[in-house]
């Protein structure tokens, strides 16, 4: 069996912890207030083009500067959880996490609502390594955290599904900011409810929380991440050059200062075990492959399709589903079988499910995009469940805030960098197109701009733009799911070779 980072605890003296169960349904409420966030955010991305009139470039900015921030703060706020108390912090940023989501819904201009989406990423920061990081320290059966972390990532896939829906349903009845708005009710149960249910938990032994690595962290991820950006969408410049530079230059720097701090920020000894770097890997390609297609998904449906928002978000409830079903018997399967297998598994047929959408048009019929998105969601489900639970069950649980960061921010990172270069992808794809005499610029920016372009145009004008448009658009798209299929396919491949002879912990820890 793969080593762990820290030695086998018997069961002995290892009391379950009352009130767990109820506790953890107050976590899974943090886990869908980002959850439903993520999904609204596409849905309302036609309305908010028509609306803010956005340039291609700010289109993507609002779509990824969440994710920037949120990957640059992760590992900091993790670590300030394990200090501070992940209860106190949790509850801190849910709260203004719920105030901010007050400012994005009533944004005034596109650069109003970049940095609300960057203010909200630094709230975002705080949660998900909280959830996690107090489920290690709540459950210390390994069963029962499996099943736990099984239900963490079902409710986020449910929140994959709620916000489509109900932000269909705000969007055919209200303005785009009304989706935002969803997450108030769900913050305040969270707080009221966390503050009687939640035990607060803390490294006993922290060390001072080190400033110079937290800036370090932030300016290397920031930089890093938005070099590949502007180096995908616009090619190499001067200006993106010196931002990559700097970025790696500034994470060399926070790794270094980590080897010489006597209580580091990120213990970087984690990496060393092959389990936990494997499963970190295989999250980050994982959402990379994917983040492109779901960013684009919801356009495609209704400004190619024709649906509603609503109807819209409906369509796409097979991967919630599939990723529901699939993330509560994961553990499960990776006992009876291998780590590797299911992980494997999973990434692959996410692979085959992205080749298959190469194939889509503007007159794809639903059951095949339908299935693939159920392929999807089965897949994510078996794999995103095992890899949280083996990072989890690598580290000790005085070190699960940091662990936990670092899961979130290969899912932010892979996030971020997949919108940003898939979404290249399908937007220098779409700019090329070819439309009639009298075609405005503006049509060229974005799927959504050419639509509201149209309105103004002659009927015949309109029509022949609009076509043009939408079969760019759906090429572009159909490139970017081929990226995100090599990707995966790798990743599986990947995955089958790092997690050899990684199984499950099934030793209960005090």
């Amino acid at each position: 069996m793969t080593s762990t980072l820290r030695p086998a605890e018997t069961t002995e003296a290892v009391t379950a912890r009352p009130g767990r169960w109820l506790a953890l349904s107050v976590l899974v409420l943090a886990v869908l207030l980002v959850a439903v966030d993520a999904t609204v955010l596409a849905l309302a991305t036609p309305y908010i083009s028509e609306d803010l009139k956005p340039s291609g470039t700010q289109l993507l900015w609002i779509g990824d500067v969440y994710s920037f921030v949120i990957a640059g703060l992760l590992v900091s706020m993790g670590s300030l959880g394990d200090r501070i108390g992940r209860k106190r912090i949790l509850l801190v940023g849910a709260t203004a996490f719920g105030a901010l989501s007050v400012l994005n819904a009533y944004a005034t201009s596109p650069e109003m609502l970049i940095a609300a989406r960057a203010l909200l990423g630094v709230a975002g920061a705080t949660l998900m390594p909280a959830t996690l990081a107090l489920i290690r320290n709540l459950f210390h059966d390994p069963r029962e955290r499996s099943l736990a972390i099984g239900i963490w990532g079902a409710t986020a896939s449910a929140g994959t599904a709620v916000g489509p829906i109900a932000g269909g349903f705000l969007l055919e009845h209200f303005w785009w900011g009304s989706v935002f708005l969803i997450n108030l009710p769900v913050m305040v149960v969270l707080v009221l409810v966390g503050i009687r249910l939640l035990p607060e938990s803390r490294d006993p032994a922290p060390g001072p929380w080190d400033l110079p690595s937290v800036l370090l962290s932030l300016l290397g991820m920031v930089g890093v991440v938005y070099a590949v950006k502007e180096a995908a969408a616009h090619g190499f410049t001067w200006l993106t050059l010196a931002a990559g530079l700097a970025g790696a230059g500034a994470l060399y720097g926070f790794v270094r200062r980590q080897f010489t701090l006597p209580a580091p920020l990120l213990d970087m000894r984690l990496f060393r075990h092959r389990g936990f770097s494997g499963a970190v890997l295989a999250d980050l390609l994982t959402i990379l492959g994917l983040s492109g297609l779901v960013f684009f998904l919801s356009q495609f449906l209704q400004l190619v399709q024709g649906r509603g928002p609503l109807e819209a978000g409906l369509a796409e409830l097979p991967a919630a589903i599939g990723a529901v079903v699939a993330g509560l018997v994961a553990g499960r399967a990776a006992r009876r079988f291998s780590v590797r297998a299911v992980v494997s598994a999973g990434l692959a047929s996410i692979g085959v499910a992205l080749a298959v959408l190469t194939v889509i048009d503007a007159g794809t019929g639903y059951p095949l995009l339908g299935a693939a998105l159920l392929v999807v969601g089965v897949g994510a489900g078996f794999s995103f469940t095992v890899t949280s639970d083996v990072i989890l069950s690598s580290v000790p649980k005085e070190q699960a805030g940091a662990a936990s960061a670092v899961s979130e921010t290969a899912y932010e990172l892979g996030a971020a960098l997949g919108i940003a270069v898939l979404g290249s992808i399908v937007t220098g794809v779409y700019r090329g197109f070819t439309g009639p005499a009298g075609t405005p610029a503006e049509a060229h920016e974005s799927l959504g701009g050419a639509v509201e372009a149209a309105a103004g145009l002659p009927a015949r004008t309109s029509e022949a733009m609009l076509d043009a448009a939408r079969g760019a658009f759906v090429d572009g798209l159909a490139l970017a799911a081929g990226a995100g299929a090599a990707v995966l396919l790798a990743a599986a491949v990947a995955a089958w070779f790092l997690l050899r002879g990684q199984r499950l912990d099934d030793t209960a820890s005090r």
